[in-house]
């Protein structure tokens, strides 16, 4: 995975920032179930990209929530589709749907922080990058000194396996991700599954946080959090089925 200090990558910065994305469409899709409490920063951190001259979509894939999703994403003019319950299905409904050139992946707690949209630009003004996908730096918003080891921790995996998670984000033409036959429907690994099927010498690393809520960490516990995250990954390289690594993933603490 490239890893870089500029939002690009491995390619020179262009010397002008404020520089528009002239006629490239975004399709922004994220799957939402009970997202009341954070979908409005997350759809908020994705508006600077329209001074940039970026049109972007936004299409909310909802599970069946019961608190006020629907109403927000509507109220951010975002498209509000329902799907089956399943990350992985949401995922692959809404880029069905998505008519943009790019696609834009991007979990309900998840906030883009400033410099995002730059490292869009840049990233998307390479022709090469149109077989390349680019995720965002991973980030936790709290202060504990807990969560800033689990970031080094998730930097050494980016870096060294290649593996992102979903909530990094994933920039990815579409073209291209349907080439790599998109997001296949299970409920849990469906983001490890796919950043595989990219490649690690495909993946950019943009330095640019991506911070995303730390409400499973502090109401599970930060040990037994990273405990399950780490099982699930290990059962699937051991290729046990994506529903039973779910119900290990979902079984609520003792």
């Amino acid at each position: 995975m490239t890893n870089s200090k500029t939002p690009a990558g491995d390619y020179n910065y262009p010397k002008k920032l404020d520089q528009k994305q002239k006629g490239i469409k975004l399709s922004v899709i994220i799957p939402t179930l009970n997202a009341g409490s954070t979908l409005n920063q997350t759809i908020e951190s994705l508006s600077s990209a329209k001074q940039r001259g970026v049109e972007i979509e936004i299409i909310v894939v909802d599970a069946g929530s019961t608190d006020d999703t629907e109403q927000l994403a509507l109220e951010a003019d975002a498209r509000f589709v329902t799907s089956e319950r399943g990350r992985g299905t949401q995922l692959h409904r809404g880029a069905q749907l998505a008519s943009g050139d790019w696609f834009l992946f991007l979990h309900a707690d998840t906030v883009l922080t400033s410099g995002w949209d730059a490292s869009f630009v840049v990233f998307t003004s390479h022709p090469s990058n149109a077989e390349r996908a680019g995720v965002f730096t991973f980030a936790l918003d709290t202060n504990d000194i807990k969560a800033r080891l689990i970031e080094k921790a998730v930097r050494f995996r980016n870096n060294w396996l290649g593996l992102p998670y979903g909530d990094q984000g994933l920039i990815i033409n579409k073209h291209f991700y349907n080439c790599l036959g998109g997001y296949r429907k299970w409920p849990i690994m469906e983001d490890v599954d796919l950043v595989r099927r990219i490649g690690m010498s495909r993946m950019v690393l943009f330095d640019v946080k991506a911070r995303t809520s730390a409400k499973r960490y502090t109401e599970e516990g930060y040990i037994r959090r990273i405990a399950r995250n780490f099982i699930c990954l290990s059962l699937y390289f051991l290729k046990l089925p994506p529903d039973k690594i779910y119900k290990i993933y979902e079984k609520p603490a003792p």
